[in-house]
């Protein structure tokens, strides 16, 4: 049999010189493979040969480009499409992307970087944060004063990869080995979707097709709490519509392959919602290799839906991969 075609929906760029490109140990807890740094597209591409995955959809690390909003937060949102898109050019049939975008606070330079980076350049969707700001002054993504960004992205029909951000708990991470990566990233990415459910954002705009990090992170197992709770601290919505309303979410695999984690995503969502991804370059190719291994088993009696995560819900959902498939 042909070995089946993988994209890759949650895959990183780390730009030279950024913050991300370093070793994070100090600050969220986590330490990127020294293999993987220095990040160029050709440790990606030596990474997807291995791992037999045909095509990576890029996006920038939550945090990037880091504010506040203004002309230079613009123009590095700007500088980063520009380089995604040359990736793709130079490396055609594989690699997409989703645009990074100024803070969501700047209405105008995300409507007008968005524009320029789907229509102008061409990107497959849009990379958002569960949040923008830090601490107290951190706003999370279903916030009315977002509004006008999320009208725009339903009037497209866009999809957006919704990364958890690397937010600090108000209490240190509970150990060396349980940095903020691990422990507060996949809760961040919960937060930023029930906070677009319990406002009614997710019902309110349902032609932006989001797709969640890492399987939802917490997303699936707290719907139920947050179905009840949240109704009884005045959401308008009923249990049963917040439901309805998580199930509306995709997720990637990235870092959540698993019996347990991907028995509860079919069981909770349509089969056409998963799609996969592996996390690259904040993981090497063993540890990606240990998620595939899962995945793979896990579909290995349902070679149809093993062929719909792997690549065919990606190509229903972002159609425009399709052509990036053919080189063109």
């Amino acid at each position: 049999m042909a070995r089946p075609l993988r994209i890759d929906v949650h895959h990183h760029v780390l730009p030279a010189g950024s913050r991300k490109s370093k070793d994070l140990d100090a600050s969220v807890g986590f330490r990127f493979p020294a293999q993987n740094v220095p990040w160029t597209p050709e440790v990606s591409l030596c990474a997807m040969d291995a791992l037999g995955i045909d095509l990576a959809v890029l996006s920038v690390p939550t945090g990037m480009p880091e504010g506040p909003a203004g002309p230079e937060n613009r123009r590095a949102a700007r500088e980063l499409n520009l380089m995604l898109a040359k990736i793709c050019t130079d490396h055609p049939g594989r690699f997409g992307w989703f645009a990074a975008t100024p803070v969501l606070g700047d209405t105008e330079g995300v409507l007008a970087e968005v524009a320029f980076a789907l229509d102008e350049l061409g990107a497959d969707g849009v990379g958002l944060a569960s949040s923008y700001g830090q601490g107290k002054d951190a706003v999370y993504v279903g916030d009315d004063a977002f509004d006008p960004v999320w009208q725009e992205l339903d009037r497209r029909g866009v999809a957006v990869h919704l990364h958890g951000t690397q937010t600090p708990s108000s209490t240190p991470w509970p150990h060396a080995l349980l940095g903020i990566p691990i422990t507060e990233v996949p809760n961040e990415t919960h937060k930023g979707a029930a906070h677009l459910v319990v406002t009614g954002k997710k019902r309110r705009f349902p032609n932006v097709k989001i797709i969640l990090s890492h399987l939802g992170g917490s997303t699936l197992i707290l719907a139920p709490r947050v179905a009840v709770l949240s109704r009884h601290m005045g959401s308008a919505l009923t249990p049963e519509e917040i439901m309805d309303d998580f199930k509306t979410f995709y997720v990637d695999t990235a870092l959540a392959a698993h019996e347990s984690t991907l028995g509860l995503a079919k069981n909770f969502l349509a089969p056409d919602h998963v799609l996969f991804g592996t996390d690259f370059p904040a993981v090497s190719k063993d540890m990606a290799t240990w998620y595939q291994k899962n995945l793979d088993g896990f579909y290995k009696d349902d070679p149809v839906q093993f062929k719909a995560v792997l690549s065919e819900n990606a190509l229903k959902l972002m159609p425009t991969l399709q052509k990036r498939l053919s080189g063109a």
